[in-house]
């Protein structure tokens, strides 16, 4: 009989933890919150820095350099100066996404207070949309959407970008984007994406308690969206995929059936297939949320990326916001008795099965691709292929593509939902494999033959990338922790 009571113990326990470091103590001589006020409307940290100035101390060191080697998949900006190329990491992208600005240049992110300055220095592709880019990349965000309209959107995104004064044209996520000036609570600031969403899932954002703004507030930008575009190919407005989904339960198939039927929202042509193709970015808060060991335990993002710290002698919300393994796992500490040993262990345990089929997924649909590729060559050919089956292939790669996307992207890799990520690549690379069936079958019914193991011809889209001529970096490679990917693909025994 007392199983059952365990959960919701530990749910009343981990919510009292959170309300308790949710609520920073400032130190005897910064200035009184009271006596230092913040006018409405301030986005200058530094302003707000007066009134707050331990937060404000560890807000900046977001672009500062992290001590190398204690992330294993998600390096970001450590002390080795590598900007790790995700595309050399993981080369089935370089063909999944050419074509599109991400299979030009894609970065590992690295960190909050560099979100902007990334934009600046990246390969223009990555902003053609326009201004919309810099919803996620600038605390202006929603001052410009209002006051500019659908000009915001649609404009060249260096010319939006000018319209920021200019000291803050290179200035990422600051304190006016989680907290209000008045009273420090946490507040939607994006009510033109978020608070849209949370309209379309229907959850009144007046009923949301502290512990979930701690999450939500984090789920204005670690999102996917999706960026609407008009018959001239300009943008004309952004939103979360979240139709027919719930709080708690945003999934990826529900996310998958929105944009594929949403014709609007099909940015790029994926060159390898020739399939227009709308994308999925960094869906953090949706695998999270979907019911989670830790979203069920009553965990916010805050508890894990924003744990306590020490400032001389007050104990304050670490505003830095990183990976708990970065932070030698003082998050996971609070409630896990664990040593930092075993729970780095732990944490790498689950990333490693999760690469491991990441990569089995990517390069299984790169693989039903190449052969969508081959048919196609043989079509302009004059060779008739039996449409029923390539109809049938389609689907199941789009399908398999969608899901291999969407863990890719997600910046955990795995650790947020562990369960719920290997049930989407096991999902991909199952979609992926019947796709290659039957494109192999449709090729030799055609009467051409398809070899054992196809050739994805990776140097073609890893090399001589953009303006920049970017050059894939084979020592920067991610291999299968388990080695099956190099056992399928091996012409050995």
């Amino acid at each position: 009989m007392k199983k059952r009571y365990i959960w919701p113990l530990m749910l009343i326990t981990i919510s009292a933890i959170g309300f308790w470091r949710s609520t920073p103590t400032i130190a005897a001589d910064a200035a009184s919150p009271s006596s230092v006020k913040i006018a409405d409307g301030e986005i200058d940290p530094g302003e707000w820095g007066k009134a707050y100035p331990a937060q404000y101390e560890s807000w900046k060191q977001t672009g500062e350099m992290t001590p190398a080697g204690k992330s294993k998949y998600k390096k970001g900006l450590d002390a080795d100066g590598i900007t790790y190329d995700k595309l050399s990491e993981y080369p089935y992208m370089a063909l999944l996404f050419n074509g599109w600005g991400f299979g030009v240049e894609y970065n590992e992110p690295q960190g909050h207070a560099r979100m902007l300055s990334d934009q600046v220095m990246i390969d223009p592709s990555r902003v053609g949309a326009g201004g919309v880019c810099l919803t996620c990349k600038t605390p202006y965000a929603s001052r410009l959407e209002k006051e500019k309209g659908i000009d915001y959107y649609s404009k060249p995104w260096d010319e939006v970008r000018h319209m920021i004064p200019e000291k803050h044209q290179e200035l990422g996520v600051a304190c006016i984007d989680c907290h209000d000036n008045r009273d420090m609570s946490l507040k939607i600031s994006r009510g033109f994406t978020l608070g849209k969403a949370l309209e379309t899932i229907k959850k009144d954002q007046a009923t949301l308690t502290r512990q979930e703004m701690r999450s939500i507030v984090c789920a204005q930008c670690h999102v996917t969206y999706n960026i609407n575009k008009n018959a001239d190919k300009k943008s004309v407005g952004v939103y979360f995929p979240w139709q027919g989904s719930s709080w708690g339960d945003i999934s990826v198939e529900n996310i998958i059936k929105q944009i594929r039927n949403d014709q609007t929202v099909g940015e790029w042509t994926q060159k390898v297939t020739g399939y227009k193709m709308p994308f999925m970015r960094h869906p953090e808060f949706e695998l999270f949320s979907r019911n989670s060991v830790h979203w069920l335990a009553g965990v916010a993002c805050a508890d894990c990326h924003m744990p306590p710290t020490k400032a001389g002698e007050a104990t304050v919300t670490d505003h830095r916001v990183m990976s708990p393994l970065k932070n030698n796992l003082r998050a996971c500490e609070q409630c896990h008795s664990a040593t930092e040993e075993e729970l780095r262990t732990q944490i790498f345990t689950i990333q490693d099965r999760t690469v491991s089929m990441m990569i089995r997924s990517g390069n299984a649909t790169a693989v039903a691709a190449k052969l969508i590729e081959k048919v196609h060559a043989a079509q302009a050919s004059g060779k008739e292929i039996d449409k029923a089956l390539y109809e049938k292939a389609k689907d199941f790669y789009m399908e398999a593509f969608f899901r291999s996307l969407f863990v890719g992207a997600e910046n955990s890799t795995g650790f947020h939902n562990p369960t719920e990520a290997m049930r989407i690549l096991g999902d991909s690379t199952a979609f992926a494999m019947k796709a290659e069936a039957l494109l192999r079958q449709a090729l030799t019914k055609a009467g051409i033959e398809v070899p054992i193991i196809v050739d994805l011809e990776l140097a073609k889209y890893l090399d001589n990338r953009g303006a920049k001529k970017l050059m894939g970096q084979p020592g920067m490679e991610i291999k299968d922790p388990f080695g099956v990917q190099e056992k399928l693909i091996s012409d050995k025994p």
